[in-house]
């Protein structure tokens, strides 16, 4: 009898508690009881909370364990193609035949009960993460913080806060306070904590946090700093300077993300050559990614075509930023988002950039914005805007007039997504 595939036992997961997000611990608590409590068994564990740059952060920290010979498991979330994509076992993308046994375990351990999709596919994660040899393991936060499904560690080696701003506050809070409070809620006892740039009230929450709970903060502008300098990337700390290259991630803020992740590699005792090597060597599909071959090229082939997934408003302020770092070339938007996010403020900062914007529904998805109502924001903000049916409607329409533009793809991970499944 052949197994059920990954994607057939997913779509079962995900009829198992009528909301998508229903943050709690409880039914995560269950389960791993239910799996003989296998986060306790995982190697050591860097916990990644933050509202933008989670995903860089531990992609340069993966990079630089492995650059190191450490093998890494890595959780990360969404997905972009495939589920896959979420799990890393000792450094490769987990295998279909290894994912659908794990699913399936998981299942069968829980039963009917209610539990949200994150949440059991989480403790498959952690399941296969105890079992298989390695050095460290990467757990990036899904939402939030203190109730997420991975805060089921109660020692990490490493706690990480990237910086807070505003988003998903329906679900933790319409204040920065109220978010970083959310964002801390990862921060153990007798544990290091790796704080990078925050406003003020948002870095007051997290060290009273971590004063409660007895965590050691190494945090930005204080126990470590980072700026470019000459076209070097520039970090420095009690233990001294050191003189890199620049980040392969485009932009200013992954500058900010490279000083958090070498403070991590710092703190794991880990020398010059491995911060180096997470620098150059890391890789992260979506951010501000240059897409290099597939129909939408072939549709507009003397365009530079670019992918993004940030999807707030300090996403939209960095993404302004790293544009300006490119040659000049005039810049075509093809925007899709979720209706849950604000819009205006993603393109208000994006609005000096852009010389046109096409608004595409995110196609399969429930919660897309509709395009009439992207463009309608865009106006708001002073860009010319036009709807367009599909992303290749919008390219070839962009094409016609402009052949050789810079066309952005951005606005949502689901989106971009559904461009590299066809075109990554």
């Amino acid at each position: 009898m052949t197994s059920p595939s990954s994607d057939t036992i997913l779509d079962r997961l995900m009829t198992l508690h009528p909301k998508i997000i229903d943050l709690t611990l409880d039914r995560m608590t269950r389960l791993l009881d239910a799996l003989g409590n296998p986060e306790r068994s995982l190697p050591p564990v860097i916990h990644v909370a933050g509202t933008n740059g989670k995903g860089s952060v531990s992609a340069m920290i993966r990079a630089g364990l492995e650059a190191s010979g450490e093998r890494t498991h890595a959780y990360t979330s969404p997905h972009l193609a495939r589920f896959h994509e979420r799990i890393r076992l000792a450094g490769e993308l987990i295998s279909e035949e290894v994912l659908s046994a794990a699913l399936e375990e998981c299942e069968l351990a829980n039963g009917k009960t209610s539990i949200t999709y994150f949440e059991i596919t989480t403790c498959a994660a952690l399941m296969m993460f105890a079992r298989i040899p390695a050095e460290y393991t990467i757990l990036e936060v899904g939402l939030g913080g203190r109730l997420d499904a991975t805060n089921v560690i109660d020692h990490p080696k490493i706690s990480i806060i990237t910086p807070v701003s505003i988003d998903h506050q329906q679900f933790l809070g319409e204040t920065i306070e109220e978010i970083a409070g959310e964002k801390a809620g990862i921060l153990k006892r007798n544990c290091f904590g790796v704080v990078g740039p925050q406003s003020d009230a948002a870095l007051e929450v997290i060290e009273a946090k971590a004063a409660e709970v007895g965590a050691t903060l190494k945090t930005y502008g204080q126990h470590w700093h980072v700026w470019e300098e000459n076209g070097r990337l520039i970090y420095q700390d009690e233990n001294g300077l050191l003189d890199l290259p620049m980040p392969a991630l485009i932009g200013a803020h992954q500058v900010m993300n490279a000083g958090i992740a070498i403070a991590a590699l710092r703190l794991l005792g880990k020398d010059e050559a491995a911060c180096a090597a997470a620098l150059v060597e890391v890789e992260w599909r979506a951010r501000l990614q240059k897409l290099k071959f597939g129909p939408l090229l072939d549709a507009a082939p003397e365009a530079e075509i670019w992918l993004d997934g940030g999807h707030n408003v300090a996403a939209g302020e960095a993404l302004a930023e790293a544009l300006g770092r490119l040659p000049d070339r005039p810049l075509h938007m093809i925007v899709g988002m979720l209706n849950t996010k604000d819009v205006r403020g993603y393109l208000a900062p994006l609005a000096r950039r852009a010389a046109s914007l096409h608004g595409v529904s995110i196609p399969g998805e429930a919660a897309t914005l509709p395009a009439g109502e992207t463009v309608a924001a865009a106006r708001d903000v002073g860009i010319e805007a036009v709807e367009a049916h599909s992303v290749l409607a919008a390219v070839q329409h962009i094409k016609a007039q402009h052949p050789q533009a810079r066309i952005l793809i951005c606005g949502s991970l689901y989106l971009a997504g559904k461009i590299l499944q066809e075109n990554g």
